[in-house]
C-alpha cells in the first residue's frame, strides 16, 4: 500500500484472515494504515469504543448543509475533488496548471479491484464520502455547526476515489447496510469508516457497530487511519 498526499511511504501488514485480508493494492491512495496510526488492534479498539444510538430522522438533510461542494478548505488553490484526484489516481494529467485533474489511471480500484479510466467530463471515477453525508447527519452531523460539517465532507480522511458504478450501488449505506465487493478491501473500508466516526464523535448504530466489530475481527491487526484536516472547517466558509 502508498499513502499519497505529497509524501509517499510503504506500510506492509501480514496476517491471515478468513474472507477479510489487509490491503495489498496499489495505485490508490485514500484512508488507509499510515506509520504511527496506531498499534495492533487499533481499529477493533476503536470500534469498540463507538457510542451506539438509535438513527435519526434524515429531517432537513440537504447536500448545501455541508457546504459547497468541493471547497478548498486547505487553502492551496485547487478543490478538493481534483486535490483527491491527484492522491489517488496514476499517470495523472492537467488542463490549465496544476490542479484541474483531467485524466488518470485508477489502476486497482479498492470498491471493484479492477481498473479504471478518469477522463474529465465522465462519470466513470466518483469521490466517494467514505462515510456518507446523510448517514453522518442522522448520527450526529445534523447537529453540528455549519465550519464542522463543511470540514467532514472535505476532510481527505473520508474522500477516495472509486469506480463510479460501484459506488452508485452504496448510496448513503453504513458498515450494516454496505461494504465494497472487493472482500480484500473491506477491513481497510471499515477501519476508514470507524475512524472518521471516532475523530467526528459521530455515533453508530447497534447493528453497524455489530458490523464492523465482526469485520474487524477477521483482521485483529487492523491499524486505525490517521490525519485528514482539523475538524472545523476556515471561518471564510459557510454552509447552508
Amino acid at each position: 500500500m502508498r499513502l499519497r498526499g505529497g509524501a509517499a511511504a510503504a506500510v506492509v501488514l501480514v496476517f491471515a484472515v478468513a474472507g477479510c485480508k489487509a490491503d495489498t493494492t496499489t495505485g490508490s491512495g485514500g484512508p488507509e494504515e499510515t506509520a504511527g496510526a496506531g498499534g495492533s488492534g487499533a481499529a477493533l479498539t476503536a470500534a469498540e469504543s463507538l457510542t451506539v444510538k438509535g438513527r435519526a430522522p434524515k429531517t432537513g438533510y440537504e447536500r448545501e448543509r455541508f457546504g459547497t461542494a468541493w471547497a478548498d478548505t486547505d487553502s492551496n488553490d485547487c478543490d478538493t475533488r481534483d486535490d483527491i484526484l491527484q492522491r489517488d489516481l496514476e499517470n495523472v494529467k492537467f488542463t490549465g496548471g496544476h490542479c484541474k485533474v483531467s485524466y488518470g489511471v485508477l489502476e486497482s480500484d479498492p470498491y471493484s479491484g479492477k481498473e479504471v479510466t478518469y477522463r474529465r467530463g465522465r462519470s466513470q471515477v466518483d469521490i466517494d464520502h467514505v462515510v456518507a453525508l446523510s448517514d453522518a447527519w442522522q448520527k450526529g452531523a445534523k447537529y453540528w455547526d455549519a465550519g464542522k460539517r463543511i470540514a467532514l465532507a472535505n476532510d481527505p480522511l473520508n474522500l477516495l476515489a472509486v469506480d463510479a458504478s460501484t459506488n452508485r450501488s452504496k448510496g448513503d449505506g453504513d458498515t450494516a447496510t454496505w461494504l465494497p465487493p472487493n472482500k480484500a478491501y473491506r477491513c481497510t473500508y471499515v477501519a476508514a469508516q470507524v475512524a472518521v466516526k471516532k475523530k467526528y464523535a459521530l455515533w453508530v448504530t447497534a447493528a453497524e457497530k455489530s458490523a464492523m466489530e465482526k469485520v474487524l475481527s477477521g483482521c485483529p491487526g487492523q491499524k486505525l487511519p490517521v490525519g485528514g484536516n482539523p475538524t472545523a472547517a476556515p471561518p471564510r466558509f459557510h454552509a447552508d
